[in-house]
């Protein structure tokens, strides 16, 4: 029986259908102006740029300009590189010019697709970024498709690690500027670290359009974006708390070896309560107070350190410092350190020095990111799948582009045998017959240990000419995925690499020519020569073709049907012949899973021998829907994990917004005074409560208050003595006082100084209590989870705490800002003195799908800004000391002889 969903589909389309359909009147009328344009010289179609801004300055939109702006730029992309857009890639740079997602097949021609909304948006003089995966791709595709920009007369930029902030600067001010996400990200921080609004590098976010959306929008947006430095020295207060463990009985915590957790019992807080308070550590009457929060994630720490960190098996003691043991290999890991403190709590357990922990100096995760754009869109071959979080967190629609040529890939039935030894002389067998026959194979593994595994039975198994392909030498994955398409070709890849690049039967012929003729110069030979590489892939292209086209071969599923999705994708481009086939064994993961010992009992009962497979397509959709339990399960934590971070972005923004005001002098005189007087009115209503005796205030603690947060030496117990005095009497001449000393200081200082030091001081105390705050936050989210036990909403818990660390910290500026500026005296300094510059900062963000660092290279940390060094004249620099260099301009010749600059030669490590 036919549902009713189906047959309204059946009559009216699916609403994919219909966004599609909708694309079409567009489409015709772009069509209909080609013979128009094509007629065009070279200076009328460049000229056509300057007239769509005009109009656009005349007060028409984007929206009006779509048609003739994605006619130039087809026409544009015919004469410069060859390559006119098919309909369906016109169809899909309609979809991201509406900001939505366009979910294309690999080999249909994304990065092509890009070029039309990437210029009609660029029209409007705000700047378009197209955000990539990785600094290879990102060149690439700058100088392949920046090629169409330039010559419609647009100017194209791109951001890579290790460019100065001037080079950054210039890049962002183009019209289209490339870059990867880490970038965008740690710039979008950095320029929130800055102290003068010249020094920043990026303009407001207008447009983005990401490609590969779904790795970066999802797969890396499982963990945040970090910027951290040294933190001040803590030693004492780790040594401290480190004493008090050592008093603790197993009656004062509870240990859980199994999940690695340890907690105190109600005995053990309330000793550790009169310990932490005889100490003076203890703010207010409960350790759990929200001020205290630190101080419980110290002691946290240090009961860990104690109680599930054991000496000679989690860790040992070398050289004076703690070395972690990988608990997986047993071997050492220097370099390695735990995070959030734990390992300084190890120091202080050993009693070895205590190495300063790194403090959280700016932190975003890429959704809170990405959602600063005015408009985002994105693309990639497999997004339907994860449609919902699309739509929910960024606001975004996938609609999927039909394919220029149908499709003719075979998707077989998936082979599941009993163990995965089994299942591996299967896949060998296979890969044997693909090769005998001549058809090209990708070889897909979940991992980077898998994918050498697999190589090395292959190796023992007599197979040497074949490739391993993996997510860590961008360039070199290029040139393999080029070739992977060769008669009789083997490749092992895991799932997350050579993205961004198609496999070609037969090869990719530019690729050949570049590799094959770099050193041969221009001329009628090697004209000659690129024929008969042409003619050679050429050849070899229909061998594949005749073979079977691709054979994508699985080694297991994922827990995500869209990375499977991603491997299959990788056979039958553009209407190629192809086949794709996964290979599954009762003891892989997600087979476990989902109770794979019951199947194997019962396949045992019903004779399945060894070597044997199970196929049926009732076990494909079995483990389709597995996935989408597990799918969805990710999605609810992603979505947890971004409810939380909401709270500290919001935050975040106001002290960002109010940095931007800053920098700006918007109100800052203004802002000075409210914070100056209500300092005196904290203070007074602290020590003359409301309508109590004059008896019963605290004069000498007002004084005292008054000379340590204003400076001043006022005679306030002469003032209480007078008869009849009042709380509001002693307030306004406090406040004279006040407001007297600060004119008398801008009348010394001047108004142009004054407000540059409000400035900076106001500045630089907001970023230190902000770098604390988020530390705070941290340690805040560490410990709210253990809410949900007493029957409380840890995220409402969180939020409200939240807010009441973000209120302390208002009040501290207030205290801090007032009580600098009633000190502040000028002290003469060069004209030409530099602002003053951010602390030391290293960027980190974890790979959700490796786990490892994406800015560390061994154990070394990628610094992503230094503090200033002195300018060193050239006659005092020794060649062979970079000591003595100082600070080196990027663009300066290095100082080593070289004969490089700086920035291509010494200046290129830093």
């Amino acid at each position: 029986m036919v549902s009713f969903g189906a047959l309204a589909r059946k009559v009216f389309g699916s609403a994919n259908d219909r966004r599609v359909k909708a694309t079409k009147p567009r489409l015709q009328a772009i069509n209909a102006l080609e013979n128009e344009i094509r007629a065009l010289s070279d200076d009328e179609l460049k000229a056509r740029t300057q007239k769509f801004r005009e109009e656009l300055a005349n007060g028409k939109t984007l929206d009006d300009l779509l048609v003739p702006a994605f006619a130039t730029v087809r026409e544009a992309a015919r004469r410069v590189l060859g390559l006119r857009p098919f309909d369906v890639q016109l169809i899909g740079g309609m979809v991201l010019h509406d900001g939505g997602i366009a979910e294309m097949r690999t080999g249909e021609g994304k990065t092509l697709v890009a070029t039309a909304p990437v210029y009609l948006n660029a029209l409007a003089e705000k700047g378009v970024h197209v955000v990539t995966v990785n600094d290879y791709l990102a060149k690439r595709d700058a100088e392949w498709m920046g090629r169409i920009y330039k010559f419609l007369g647009l100017s194209v930029g791109i951001i890579v690690h290790g460019m100065d902030d001037e080079e950054r600067r210039d890049a962002y001010n183009c019209d289209v500027t490339y870059a990867t996400n880490n970038e965008l990200g740690f710039d979008y921080l950095r320029d929130n670290m800055k102290y003068e609004r010249a020094q920043m590098v990026q303009r407001p976010h207008n447009y983005a359009i990401v490609d590969e959306v779904d790795s970066i929008l999802i797969d890396e947006a499982r963990t945040p974006l970090i910027i951290s430095g040294p933190l001040e020295d803590r030693s004492e207060m780790y040594n401290t708390i480190d004493a008090f463990m050592l008093k603790l009985v197993p009656a004062d915590y509870e240990i859980d070896e199994k999940q690695k957790t340890s907690t105190f019992t109600e005995e053990g807080t309330e000793k550790l309560e009169n310990m932490l308070r005889d100490a003076g550590l203890l703010k207010g009457e409960s350790l759990y107070d929200v001020e205290n929060v630190a101080i419980v994630h110290h002691v946290n720490n240090a009961l860990k350190a104690h109680q599930l960190f054991q000496r000679d098996k989690d860790y040992i003691v070398r050289n004076g410092e703690i070395v972690i043991i990988d608990e997986f290999t047993g071997r050492m890991m220097p370099g390695r350190r735990y995070s959030e403190g734990l390992h300084q709590a190890l120091e202080a357990k050993e009693h070895v020095q205590i190495q300063p922990e790194n403090q959280t100096l700016a932190s975003i995760t890429f959704q809170n990111y990405f959602r600063l754009y005015k408009k985002l869109a994105g693309m990639t071959g497999t997004a339907l799948t994860e449609a919902e979080e699309f739509g929910n967190i960024y606001g975004l629609e996938v609609t999927e582009i039909p394919t220029n040529v149908p499709v003719q890939r075979i998707d077989e039935d998936d082979e599941v045998y009993r163990t995965v030894e089994e299942k591996y002389q299967a896949i060998v067998r296979e890969i044997k017959e693909a090769h005998a026959k001549g058809q090209p194979t990708l070889v897909g593994t979940t991992s980077i240990e898998k994918s050498e595994q697999l190589a090395e039975r292959l190796r023992k198994d007599g197979f040497k000419d074949f490739e391993v392909l993996n997510a860590r030498h961008h360039e070199r994955e290029a040139a393999i995925v080029a070739q992977a398409g060769k008669p009789g070709a083997i490749t092992i890849a895991t799932n997350m690499a050579g993205r961004g690049t198609d496999i070609q039967l037969g090869g990719n012929a530019d690729m050949r020519i570049a590799e094959e003729l770099a050193d041969m110069p221009e001329g009628p030979e090697r004209e000659a020569r690129e024929e008969e590489i042409r003619a050679d892939v050429a050849r070899l292209k229909e061998q594949a073709l005749a073979a079977g086209g691709l054979y994508v071969l699985a080694t297991e599923r994922h827990e995500s049907r869209r990375i499977d999705n991603q491997l299959r994708g990788r056979s039958g481009r553009q209407g190629d012949p192809g086949r794709s086939k996964f290979f599954l064994s009762l003891q892989d993961d997600l087979m476990r899973i989902f109770g794979s010992e019951r199947m194997d009992g019962m396949l045992r009962k019903l004779g399945l021998k060894e070597g044997e497979a199970i196929i049926h397509p009732w076990i494909n959709k079995a483990l389709e829907k597995a996935q989408t339990k597990v799918e969805a399960r990710n999605f609810d934590i992603r979505k947890n994990l971004l409810k939380y971070d909401d709270v500290s972005n919001d935050q975040r923004k106001v002290v960002f917004e109010q940095r931007l005001d800053l920098m700006d002098g918007e109100g800052l005189g203004e802002m000075v005074a409210e914070m100056r007087n209500g300092v005196i009115e904290e203070i007074v209503a602290k020590n003359i409560p409301e309508n109590a005796y004059a008896e019963q205030w605290d004069v000498a603690n007002l004084k005292a208050e008054v000379q340590q947060y204003l400076n001043l030496d006022l005679p306030i117990e002469e003032w209480a003595q007078e008869e009849g005095i009042a709380e509001d009497a002693i307030r306004e001449r406090i406040t004279a006082a006040v407001d007297a000393a600060v004119a008398d200081r801008a009348e010394r200082f001047g108004p142009e100084v004054m407000t540059y030091v409000e400035r900076s001081v106001v500045l630089q105390s907001l970023d230190a209590l902000w770098r604390e705050h988020i530390v705070n936050l941290d340690h805040l989210r560490s410990v709210v989870g253990f809410r949900g036990y007493a029957q409380r909403d840890p995220l409402q818990e969180y939020k409200g705490e939240a807010f009441e660390l973000f209120q302390t910290m208002l009040g501290n500026l207030r205290q801090i800002v007032t009580g600098q500026l009633m000190r502040v005296e000028l002290v003469r300094q060069a004209a030409d003195a530099p602002p003053p510059e951010a602390p030391e900062a290293y960027g980190s963000h974890i790979d959700g799908t490796t786990g490892e660092d994406d800015f560390h290279s061994g154990d070394t940390a990628v610094l992503v800004r230094q503090e200033a060094g002195a300018v060193v004249a050239p006659e005092d620099r020794d060649p062979k000391n970079p000591a003595s260099w100082g600070k080196v301009g990027r663009n300066e010749l290095c100082p080593c002889g070289s004969g490089k600059k700086y920035k291509h030669c010494h200046g290129a490590f830093v």
